[in-house]
């Protein structure tokens, strides 16, 4: 079995910033991820699967809801903890990482802040246990970067609504116990509606031949006459601003999990040239290479310091759409970019399943497209900057 030698790269001493706790909520990640993921993933990836059996401890490293109140199942914990914790789990995989984030930030996150008590207590202590996973429906087949075109829509018939749509893109959808969905009404405002599996007309069949977060279930939600209870619609907020909040914390929580992604790929070109000998010397003696790798380290380290700022405005709650716009951008772009260096340096070798960066790469290619493509989010930043927006 693969044996995970990850060391974390921490150049400009970042841990010395960290509380006591952070550090022994990262350290529970970072053990987990090398004991529990990374001798399985890669198998997983070749073969298009997620490994359910990782669901339970998700759940114990409290990935699921982590800064959700103990009183619903959740860790209590704060931004800075959620962040280092999706940066652990990205480090072994994008697709497990996809798993937590829509589990926490996308359907914990909605129920918590815009359901009721009873919504609350319903659902968030099996969603904190893992006993039911959920997804998040707002992309449609037509409407991606343009979600407030969507056509999924619901009617009220008197003790219940009727919901019909399709959405598309989801993960966790193939597996999901309960849904997260956002629809229009009859006046065309969104709402949040939470769709649970048995409901008749409520069908999650799966995407395959995916080159991308192999590892992760993608699937679809569609709503063929779905009888929706009307206390399933979340009450406390609504308009295009309910998800897209929803958004902000997923962004938030990717800003982080990409710096892992970046970490390992650098973590492993560097070893490898180390012990790659090419001209009588190893390879991390030549110029270009140690141009590749001290590029590497400088771009992860301006993340890493991105990061933690942000997440010093998220638990102050200064942090802006804008500001995590940036930093998801900029961070998944380093990542991306430092795989395709970090590739190059393993040559041949690269592309192989005995190395992690291949995989990371194409996962990447995935993460800088969804919640936000990398040109959208240059353009919320143009737009919060200018004060004009260039896509409307």
């Amino acid at each position: 079995m693969k044996q995970d030698l990850f060391e974390s790269p921490d150049y400009y001493l970042l841990d010395d910033l960290l509380s006591e706790e952070h550090l022994l909520v990262r350290d529970a990640a970072r053990q987990w991820v090398k004991r529990d993921v990374s001798p399985i993933i890669e198998a997983y990836a070749q073969k298009a699967e997620f490994p359910k059996q990782i669901v339970s401890g998700l759940a114990e490293i409290g990935a699921f809801g982590p800064y959700i109140p103990e009183t619903y199942g959740g860790a209590g914990l704060d931004q800075i903890s959620y962040g280092l914790i999706m940066q652990e789990i990205e480090r072994g995989d994008s697709g497990v990482r996809s798993t937590a984030s829509v589990q926490s930030s996308l359907v914990m996150y909605p129920i918590y802040t815009y359901g009721n008590e009873e919504q609350r207590q319903k659902y968030l202590p099996k969603l904190a246990s893992g006993e039911w996973m959920g997804s998040f429906g707002l992309t449609e087949p037509d409407h991606g970067s343009n979600p407030g075109g969507m056509t999924t829509n619901f009617k009220d018939k008197g003790d219940h609504y009727l919901l019909n749509g399709a959405k598309l893109w989801i993960s966790n959808a193939p597996f999901c116990d309960v849904a997260v969905v956002w629809a229009k009404n009859e006046e065309g405002r969104i709402h949040g509606l939470i769709v649970e599996r048995g409901m008749e007309g409520f069908s999650t069949p799966e995407t395959h031949n995916k080159w991308s977060l192999r590892a992760s279930a993608t699937g679809e939600l569609l709503f063929d006459n779905v009888k929706v209870p009307k206390e399933n619609l979340l009450p406390k907020k609504n308009g295009l601003g309910a998800p897209l909040g929803c958004l902000d914390s997923a962004r938030y929580g990717i800003a982080w999990g990409a710096i892992g992604a970046a970490m390992d790929c650098y973590d492993t070109a560097l070893r490898y040239a180390q012990e790659r000998v090419q001209f009588g010397k190893p390879i991390a003696a030549f110029q270009l290479q140690q141009k590749k790798l001290a590029e590497m380290i400088t771009e992860i380290t301006k993340a890493q310091l991105l990061a933690f700022r942000l997440g010093q405005l998220k638990n102050e709650g200064k942090a802006s759409t804008a500001q995590i716009s940036m930093a998801k951008r900029n961070n998944v772009a380093m990542a991306l970019n430092i795989a395709r260096e970090s590739r190059q340096i393993l040559g041949g070798m690269g592309i192989t399943g005995e190395y992690s960066i291949m995989r990371h790469m194409m996962n990447l290619e995935s993460v800088v497209t969804y919640e936000g493509t990398h040109d959208i989010h240059l353009l919320i930043t143009g737009a919060d900057i200018t004060g004009h927006q260039a896509f409307k």
